[in-house]
């Protein structure tokens, strides 16, 4: 499979502002920071998770990242965005984005497979941190997570 440096960035930006919208949903400062690093390490880990996977290696692979093809943007929020709870339906139309890009390059177990590694991001997020002192409260997710997460799986239709 091929892709444009544009579909790529699309591809990428998708489960990283899945992400960000749930650590936004529910911000703390040290919380969101530990939430941050548990994004970045499933994304890091990535290619090697699903070796198999063109959308991923394509992606996330490391002669992926170091071919300089893709180009991440700042994603513009707004606060009142991450009241409305509007930025997880920014993120989930980011998703269904790239979903459209690969749909007609990828095969179906390899989209259903990228679907699973970007609600797994999700789930990594909503889990890394709990409320209370430095993240270390339970629950670890939250009601807005929670409601977030469900959200984005109905999106995914896993």
């Amino acid at each position: 499979m091929t892709y444009t440096s544009e579909e790529l960035s699309t591809i990428a930006e998708a489960p990283v502002m899945i992400g960000m919208a749930v650590a936004m949903v529910d911000l703390g400062i040290v919380s969101t920071a530990i939430e941050a690093a548990a994004m970045s390490k499933q994304i890091a880990g990535a290619a090697q998770k699903y070796p198999t996977n063109s959308i991923i290696q394509a992606a996330f692979s490391e002669a992926a990242i170091k071919s300089g093809q893709i180009k991440m943007e700042k994603p513009d929020i707004k606060p009142e965005d991450v009241q409305s709870g509007a930025v997880v339906d920014q993120a989930i139309t980011m998703v269904h984005q790239a979903l459209m890009i690969v749909e007609g390059k990828a095969t179906p177990a390899e989209v259903t497979e990228f679907k699973q590694f970007i609600y797994a991001c999700a789930d990594a997020v909503a889990n890394a941190a709990g409320s209370g002192l430095f993240g270390s409260g339970n629950p670890k997710v939250s009601t807005e997570e929670a409601a977030a997460l469900s959200k984005i799986k109905a999106a995914l239709e896993i």
